[in-house]
């Protein structure tokens, strides 16, 4: 219940000031819940405009109206979404591009727009374009609300709450305040602070204040700064803790510390902040590993433009090729702003004219397939648990692969060579058929194994395929290309290999499992223009997480 009525306090506040708080971001699947919450979105002042993740320019900009162009002879053209304040309303906002991001993010900025972002992820890697979340107010989060707990307790009145935030008055040291709260929580955007004030003065209005007060700003770093916190500060001193001995000072002091007890507390905001923190986000910072939550990546393979399928793209310039498909819509809107001039210049007078130069042909955008090439050091006493951690690994980024495109294929080098142990898969079944009983001991080619790993990469590149190479190693290498024994050459060798890699662009992740970092390993990585990531004595579970993190 406590969330809902904050998703309804933040909702209400962005009626008051729609234009100040620039926006919502709101995180909850399609159902009644989120229905229930935007038929609150019909107290805005500005009219409501919807749109999708795949709109044009044509649309937000206004273009070349293309039926009235070539009726008239002269060039007519549209109103975008954008020539009009209004509160956009973006569906899908997860699916964005970082393109459609900075278009919506520049027309915020105009101060005439206000946006609510639906966020229908399901997983914390998905999200916005970084543009939005830096400039969207207010986020709220509907995902464990019930149906049965959006009952309506309290009513604001928002149309006398918009006429008073004119008159309200903020105190000399709130700006201060908020600034510090803000980089105290890891905030680094100074539209924060900004935002934030916006939504001590919507507060104050809403309740009927003339002044912001402390609560006011209490409410806004909860609702602005919970979800932008990359850290959490250190909690206060535990209230049995008997406070130091004060000195005795003259009474001009003791005065002047009365006069600075007055201020608003940043305790006060950080707690506040702090008590809207995600549980999942306060775990990932008490670990050391905070995650910015607006980050976009889908972990899939590389981006592959084409002619023929996938996400549409602008048309651009083209030829008559045969092969391309034109954009007959494109090609038109091209072609009609000249066709007074060319009507007028061709002894064929009056129909459409078309010049080469007006072909628009069709783009698409599609993700490959991602290649994750293990490649194991299974040599010497420690190759019995390096197989096993690279098996359980294997396994369990293959449980996540079904929704992320992921293949993976596994090498083992031991003795005088390298051997590939898993063809590239998605099959769990036939990955653990494969993975049992897997040999291990003997020297250390750690060139043979960087060999076999390109060349696999190399073919998974030409079948469209996007690789990516995880060499798990202690560093010891003492057989060359060649099957010989001798360090000086395994090492000459393996550093050739590792500049291949780099030359061919294929990314890398090279892991350190030995009890203590080898500065040789990470000279190797540096070769490779790969991550290096010591992990001794890592399992299954951290290893995995490793390299899906160095991945994403």
């Amino acid at each position: 219940m406590e969330t809902w009525a904050r998703a309804r306090l933040a909702l209400a506040l962005l009626c008051v000031d729609p234009v100040g708080l620039t926006g919502l971001w709101l995180r909850a699947r399609s159902g009644p819940v989120r229905d229930t919450f935007l038929e609150g979105l019909g107290a805005l002042p500005l009219p409501r405009r919807k749109l999708h993740p795949g709109i044009g320019d044509d649309a937000l900009f206004g273009g070349v109206d293309l039926a009235a162009t070539l009726s008239a002879g002269d060039i007519r053209r549209t109103r975008g979404l954008l020539d009009t304040p209004s509160a956009l309303i973006l569906t899908m906002a997860e699916r964005a591009t970082p393109a459609l991001g900075a278009r919506l993010a520049q027309a915020l900025d105009g101060g005439t727009h206000c946006l609510v972002a639906l966020d229908e992820s399901a997983d914390e890697d998905e999200g916005l374009p970084s543009a939005l979340t830096d400039r969207l107010g207010l986020f709220v989060a509907l995902d464990n609300v019930a149906i049965g707990d959006t009952e309506i307790e309290t009513e604001w009145d928002i149309e006398v709450a918009r006429a008073r935030l004119s008159r309200i008055i903020i105190p000399a040291d709130a700006i201060a305040a908020l600034t510090t709260t803000a980089a105290s929580l890891g905030i680094d955007s100074l539209r924060a602070p900004r935002l934030a004030l916006a939504a001590a003065r919507a507060h104050s209005a809403l309740w009927g204040r003339d002044i912001v007060s402390d609560e006011d700003l209490s409410m806004a770093a909860t609702l602005v700064y919970g979800h932008r916190a990359t850290i959490v500060p250190a909690g206060t001193p535990e209230e049995d803790e008997p406070p130091p001995p004060e000195p005795d000072r003259p009474d001009d002091s003791v005065e002047e510390e009365t006069q600075q007890q007055d201020g608003i507390p940043d305790e006060l905001l950080i707690e506040a902040a702090r008590a809207a923190l995600p549980p999942e986000l306060l775990a990932r910072l008490a670990a050391g590993r905070a995650t910015r939550m607006s980050k976009t990546s889908s972990g899939t393979g590389a981006a592959q433009k084409g002619n023929r399928r996938g996400r549409p793209l602008p048309s651009r310039p083209g030829k008559l090729d045969g092969q391309s498909r034109i954009d007959l819509i494109a090609t038109l809107r091209a072609a009609a702003p000249w066709q007074t001039v060319r009507q007028a210049m061709s002894p064929r007078g009056q129909g459409l004219h078309i010049r080469p130069s007006d072909i628009r042909v069709k783009r698409y955008e599609s993700k490959s397939d991602r290649l994750l090439i293990f490649t194991v050091d299974a040599s010497g006493s420690a190759a019995m648990a390096r197989l096993a951690e690279a098996k359980g690994a294997v396994e369990l980024l293959l449980a996540q692969a079904y929704s992320r495109r992921d293949h993976v294929a596994l090498i083992s080098f031991r003795g005088t060579g390298a051997e590939l142990l898993l063809p590239p898969t998605r099959s769990l079944v036939q990955t653990k058929r494969r993975l049992a009983g897997l040999p291990g001991g003997g020297g250390t080619p750690l060139a043979s194994g960087l060999q076999v790993a390109l060349e696999l990469a190399m073919q998974a590149r030409a079948r469209g395929m996007t690789p990516t190479v995880a060499v798990l190693t202690d560093g010891r290498a003492n057989v060359g290309l060649d099957g010989q024994p001798g360090r000086a050459q395994a090492a000459e060798d393996a550093s050739r290999l590792a500049r291949s890699l780099r030359g061919q662009g294929i990314a890398g992740l090279l892991i350190d499992t030995g009890n203590r970092p080898a500065p040789t390993l990470g000279q190797l990585a540096a070769e490779m223009d790969a991550i290096y990531l010591p992990l001794p004595r890592a399992d299954a579970d951290r290893l995995s997480r490793a390299v899906g993190a160095a991945l994403d």
